[in-house]
């Protein structure tokens, strides 16, 4: 009976060992890529369990009305987003993207009121300024437009990359 224990303590601490040197050696190769040439492309992003913030969006400032502050986006399929969507430019713009078909849509806040659906809404109005949340998970792959109607040629339109 003792000489199973020592049999079964030395597989235990040879078990232990093991993964130690396996882990030393993960990181050393981590640590070697690292320093490796700075132009080397940054790992994809990883999709996480919690909901990550894509940039705000804003349209229109006081001093613009077709400003945007930004046009582009990069999202990650599979990934939980929170995004707010703000109007400024004291204009009444309809915010359409055909993204919101291809999302499952978790809620839409406005002024701390949740909006809770089964479905995509065909645009986001804002009959004055103000800030809409919208909460989603991107499910496909695929390049999406957004765009103000009326307002794209002046500016106020972009894409939404979900790779």
């Amino acid at each position: 009976m003792r000489k199973s224990w020592v049999i079964a303590f030395a597989s235990l601490v040879g078990l232990v060992l093991a993964q130690g040197q396996a882990w030393a050696a993960d990181n050393s190769d981590s640590t070697t890529a690292a320093n490796k040439t700075k132009d080397a492309a940054a790992p994809p992003e990883k999709v996480t369990r919690t909901s990550k913030s894509v940039p705000e969006l804003i349209l229109g400032t006081k001093q613009d009305q077709y400003a945007v502050n930004q046009k582009d986006f990069e999202l990650i399929a599979g990934q939980g987003y929170r995004w707010k969507i703000s109007a400024k430019g004291g204009y009444e713009y309809q915010f359409h993207t055909d993204l919101f078909r291809e999302v499952w849509m978790n809620q839409i806040v406005i002024n701390d009121l949740e909006v809770h659906m089964n479905g995509a809404p065909a645009w986001l109005e804002y009959d004055s300024d103000g800030t809409i949340l919208v909460q989603f998970t991107t499910v496909h792959p695929g390049s999406y437009s957004w765009f103000v109607p009326g307002l794209a040629d002046k500016g106020m339109k972009g894409t939404i990359t979900v790779k």
